[in-house]
């Protein structure tokens, strides 16, 4: 996060409200709608635009090969599969279980 003057604990308590916040919805309607509310047009342009990538990397689609699937551009596909690679787990996490469903 940026630093905008407050501690780093009051980011992480920021940051983990939010996710909390997440957690209580429900519905793919209900989460349309909050982050619809939170994000700029822009910014779930580009969470959509991530999310769009995984599968076919997870599937190792050659990355020339996602950008003509997806027009997604191929920096923004390296940086994805940087964080499947290296990442946090997050991104693998949600494609396993939703391929479990």
């Amino acid at each position: 996060m940026k630093h905008r003057g407050i501690s780093q604990r009051q980011e992480a308590a920021a940051e983990r409200a939010l996710y909390q916040a997440v957690l209580t919805l429900r519905t793919v309607e209900e989460c349309r709608d909050f982050f619809r509310d939170l994000c700029t047009p822009a910014e779930l342009q580009a969470l959509a635009d991530r999310w769009a990538v995984v599968g076919p990397l997870v599937r190792e689609t050659p990355y020339r090969e996602i950008h003509r699937q997806t027009g997604v551009s191929v920096t923004t596909i390296g940086r994805v599969a940087r964080c499947l690679a290296d990442g946090n787990g997050g991104y693998a996490l949600a494609a396993r279980r939703l391929q479990e469903r």
